[in-house]
């Protein structure tokens, strides 16, 4: 848990962190907007979450109609306030679709945001994930900010030095905690994670390769991560709420076996 946070800010961290004051399991949905329809039911799938052990679910504003109040029960909600889609000249551009404020008449725990380092537009995203961190300490709501090194000059986006300097751009604007895609060698992200003043998430990697991507996630955590941050991974499982419950297991409990 983070301390020297306002009354507000601490009570949401509070509920973002109900499972475990150390480590935390977000799922992104974030993606329909990205690449279009993620082909399952929100609602539904918003209940195996919460069931299965989930911490967070971060989504769209329009996509939260879609999902019942009472999943938030057990479940809380980071409103992601920023998006691009496939089918523009620059997927990588980052532009604001929410804010802070609209947020909390939303309901929601947490924001995140979403840059994509060495992009076209990496100045307006720095500047768009400053801002917000601004009016998060101004209501009080804690700020996930999701790293990426996406641009022409990124050799290598997982590169220790690339994602250090990720992290750290990220939590010298304000950032509570940051997602980001860790390198595969444990020794470099003991050195990230231990180099960041916030918890760093484990960016959950690619979806068609399940035992990879937990076998490099337990490193991680074993490396000292913050805890998971996976969408993929669970939605497009053939059985999402085992895959929820592995998930967890291996963010909350011991290492489990493979996802099936």
């Amino acid at each position: 848990m983070l301390g020297n946070e306002s009354g507000g800010r601490r009570r949401r961290l509070g509920r973002l962190y109900r499972h475990d004051p150390a480590r935390l399991l977000v799922v992104p949905l974030d993606h329909a907007m990205a690449s279009g329809p993620i082909g399952t039911d929100l609602d539904d799938l918003a209940g195996r979450l919460a069931s299965g052990g989930a911490d967070a679910v971060v989504l769209h504003k329009g996509a939260l109609r879609h999902i019942a109040a009472h999943r938030f029960r057990d479940l809380a909600l980071v409103l992601h306030l920023n998006a691009s889609t496939g089918l523009a000249p620059d997927p990588d551009a980052k532009y604001p679709v929410a804010t802070v404020e609209e947020a909390l008449r939303l309901g929601a725990d947490a924001v995140s945001v979403h840059v994509n380092l060495g992009s076209a537009t990496e100045d307006r995203q720095v500047a768009h994930l400053a801002a917000v961190a601004g009016d998060c300490d101004r209501w009080g709501v804690p700020l996930l900010a999701m790293m990426y090194a996406r641009g022409p000059a990124i050799a290598d986006p997982r590169s220790p030095a690339v994602v250090a300097h990720a992290v750290t751009v990220a939590a010298e604007l304000g950032a509570d905690l940051v997602k980001t895609p860790l390198p595969d060698d444990e020794a470099a992200v003991v050195r990230i994670t231990a180099g960041c003043p916030v918890p760093v998430l484990a960016a959950g990697g690619e979806a068609g390769r399940p035992d990879a991507v937990l076998a490099a996630l337990a490193g991680s955590l074993r490396a000292g991560a913050g805890g998971v941050a996976a969408g993929r991974l669970i939605f497009t499982a053939p059985d999402p709420a085992a895959a929820i419950r592995h998930l967890a297991t291996l963010v909350h409990g011991r290492t489990p076996a493979v996802i099936r």
